[in-house]
């Protein structure tokens, strides 16, 4: 279900955790290896809920379960593009977090181009709610379906050149990590053959960037903990 205007991602919950949860059942039972990324929202939610029906199945494994967060990657890489008059396939903005509103941190301070504090708030914000901003322009005519088949079969193929055994195939992506910012998490991940190859460092964050991590985190721990809780 997509949102409507006036909805966030969290409306769609009642609906979508149904979907997720019967796709990744037969996920579990057809398919138990396979390599699962989640894009129906709400991503901070589904995800957990996913992880939780594979666990209940005994076939769950952490590191072949994704929240497709690359979306946000676009917008960013674009929105930093159209500033610049630069080509937004030549730009690199990491995306950490999660991907719902406060959740989504895009690191401008690594993008290569410099943001004052001011900037990078009036920025981030407008990526943050780009979705919002696509479900307005639409009046009730849907979300925003080609940007996130357009992010869905980027973060697709580079799951198929892991598999290929391409190397430094890195997106940043929604998976189970240390846990000790919360139990799934947005950053930087080397894909490989087994899914998560490995979950890199998302660097130094500037001191904007810091301060709006540490206000999302509560946020992004409760979206976690109703998708845990939704099979009880």
């Amino acid at each position: 279900m997509a949102r409507k205007p006036g909805m966030d991602r969290s409306d769609l919950f009642n609906i979508n955790a149904g979907i997720v949860k019967n796709l990744v059942s037969s996920c579990a039972d057809n398919c138990p290896k396979a390599l699962i990324g989640i894009i129906t929202n709400p991503v901070n939610t589904t995800v957990a809920i996913a992880a939780e029906v594979l666990k209940k199945k005994g076939v769950y494994n952490p590191t072949r379960l994704f929240g497709v967060t690359t979306l946000d990657v676009i917008r960013s890489s674009t929105f930093v593009a159209e500033i610049y008059g630069k080509d937004p396939r030549d730009i690199n903005v990491p995306v950490i977090g999660g991907h719902s509103g406060i959740t989504i941190l895009p690191l401008l301070s690594q993008s290569g181009f410099e943001f004052s504090q001011d900037d990078a708030d009036i920025m981030t914000k407008r990526i943050q709610n780009a979705g919002t901003e696509v479900v307005e322009a639409k009046a009730g005519g849907g979300s925003a379906t080609l940007s996130m088949g357009q992010a869905a079969a980027k973060f697709g193929l580079s799951l198929v050149r892991a598999l290929n055994g391409e190397k430094d195939v890195v997106e940043c992506t929604y998976v189970e990590g240390s846990g000790d910012l919360a139990r799934f998490f947005a950053q930087p991940v080397l894909l490989g053959k087994n899914g998560v190859e490995k979950i890199l460092d998302y660097g130094s964050l500037s001191e904007f960037e810091q301060n709006t991590l540490n206000e999302a985190l509560d946020t992004l721990r409760s979206d976690i903990k109703i998708g845990e809780e939704f099979l009880k």
